[in-house]
């Protein structure tokens, strides 16, 4: 392997996932996807679809995912720095409804893999932020679910300055939390 390091985090089948960067004085140059590094490091996925998205400081996406089809992904920060979280969704996991987060950033280039059955959402801590990440199934707009971000029963110790204005669409501010999750889809 080499060209990259796979740390796994507490919650099994989240990698948080640094790149080798070679750096003098014109820049610097990495891979962000190798699919030979990444089978190697156990992540033998077929990326059918790469996104990307903008937005300001104090915007918050999510938390969101794919009720039908699910989707692994692959995320990253091209510009500026977000505070990414995923909350375990699987069915009949030992860590059903905790959450994991990492500050991604266009100066620490980690990327964080997050598998299927995963809720996922961000917050940018920056002036601005570019956020890109991978796919391995299409989106479908009529298949999405969500929790709320700040529901209780999760937890999540999401680091926003008490100044911070959250900017959040619509949907994600009516969001239930996991406990009509759990009911809804009868876990």
């Amino acid at each position: 392997m080499g060209k990259i390091k796979v740390t796994p985090c507490e919650i099994e089948g989240l990698l948080v996932i640094e790149p080798t960067v070679f750096g003098d004085a014109r820049g610097y140059f990495m891979e962000t996807y190798n699919y030979n590094d990444f089978k190697e490091a156990g992540i033998d996925l077929q990326f059918v679809q790469d996104n990307q998205s903008a937005s300001k400081k104090g915007v918050l996406r999510g938390l969101h995912f794919q009720i039908n089809y699910p989707q692994d992904k692959l995320v990253r920060v091209i510009r500026g720095e977000v505070f990414d979280v995923a909350v375990d969704l699987r069915r009949g996991s030992k860590t059903y409804g905790k959450w994991y987060g990492v500050t991604l950033s266009e100066e620490n280039k980690k990327q964080f893999f997050i598998p299927k059955d995963f809720a996922h959402g961000f917050v940018v801590l920056s002036d601005y932020a570019e956020f890109a990440y991978k796919c391995t199934d299409f989106y479908h707009p009529n298949d999405e679910g969500g929790l709320i971000y700040n529901d209780p029963e999760i937890g999540i110790q999401w680091p926003i300055p008490d100044d911070m204005e959250l900017i959040m669409a619509d949907k994600d501010k009516h969001w239930g939390g996991l406990r009509e999750f759990t009911k809804t889809y009868r876990l």
